[in-house]
């Protein structure tokens, strides 16, 4: 392995893990939105329009980017190029429906719980890769999936609330969605940037705007939203929205920044950790406590995605 591609593993694991750290303070906001007016008062909506609320933000902000470097018009013609037809697809995945479950779990099963199950989603995504990408896997890696699966299953076994609260297992369901879809993005979104004119900012441009037109013309109208979008666009939550769009951006530019420098699978392992900045947000924002057993399952998860990472001197040569 020489010098660059030892500096490029290096910048990509060090972008993975700062977007992990972007999305784990993100997925508390998003909590916050959600339990804020006027959300509150439309429980079936608020996840679907506070995803594209938060989607349709993050567009703004990364166009805007993409505006001021001038570079605006090459993410347009992309959208023209097989790769930028396969980006929409990964956008789709990502976007619409694993955001829509991803809120979902919070509603229902809270911030902590839903971060973490959906948490084996690099799991997903390094099965994926490994079958269709050809990304190299060693048993570190198998072990490693594994791991996830089994500290997802400790998060979830939650005997009380099982027998006690149905809507418990809706988000524990809504959260495995979620990561279904985000292992399936990383996979489409790694394929989508081998073309040669794709930059990892184009593809997150692309990624952000088709996610937050298929919400606005199709899923929003479709479920009557846009009265509720109004509303929080006229109340003091659209200032947490605004942010939440920008920590959205951030997080998902060095996503696939990450993904384009080390491959799929590693990048999902590392923007995996943002389960313990999500646990770190929360207790610190609202003093939610942390029992034993989540701690356990959470340390088995995250142990997990670090196997499946790998060492990426060797697994990159």
């Amino acid at each position: 392995m020489n010098i660059k591609r030892i500096n490029e593993a290096r910048m990509g694991t060090g972008l993975g893990a700062a977007s992990a750290v972007a999305w784990g303070i993100d997925t508390v906001v998003i909590g916050i939105i959600i339990a804020s007016t006027p959300f509150t008062q439309a429980i079936v909506l608020a996840p679907i329009i506070a995803a594209f609320m938060h989607d349709f933000f993050s567009a703004l902000w990364i166009s805007l980017y993409m505006i001021i470097k001038g570079e605006f018009i090459n993410v347009l013609k992309l959208f023209k190029t097989k790769s930028g037809a396969i980006l929409i697809l990964g956008a789709l995945s990502g976007g619409p429906l694993a955001m829509t479950f991803y809120f979902l779990g919070i509603q229902y099963a809270g911030v902590t719980y839903a971060a973490s199950i959906s948490a084996i989603f690099p799991g997903i995504g390094a099965v994926l890769a490994f079958t269709f990408l050809k990304e190299k896997m060693n048993g570190r890696t198998w072990l490693g999936i594994v791991l996830s699966i089994i500290g997802v299953i400790i998060l979830a076994y939650m005997p009380s609330k099982f027998n006690g609260d149905g809507h418990f297992f809706i988000g524990i369901l809504f959260s495995l969605g979620a990561a279904i879809f985000w292992g399936l993005e990383g996979v489409i979104g790694a394929w989508g940037m081998k073309g040669k004119d794709v930059v990892p900012l184009y593809a997150i441009n692309i990624r952000q705007m088709t996610s937050a037109l298929c919400y606005g013309l199709f899923i929003v109208s479709f479920f009557h939203g846009y009265p509720l979008v109004f509303e929080a666009m006229s109340s003091k939550t659209v200032w947490l929205i605004v942010i939440a769009g920008l920590l959205g951006a951030a997080n998902y530019s060095l996503y696939y920044m990450s993904i384009n420098l080390i491959g799929a699978a590693r990048s999902q392992s590392l923007n995996n950790t943002y389960v313990f900045w999500a646990i770190v947000t929360e207790i610190i924002l609202i003093g939610t406590p942390v029992s034993l057993q989540f701690i356990l399952g959470a340390i088995i998860v995250l142990l997990g995605s670090i196997l499946v990472s790998g060492n990426l001197n060797k697994s990159m040569k």
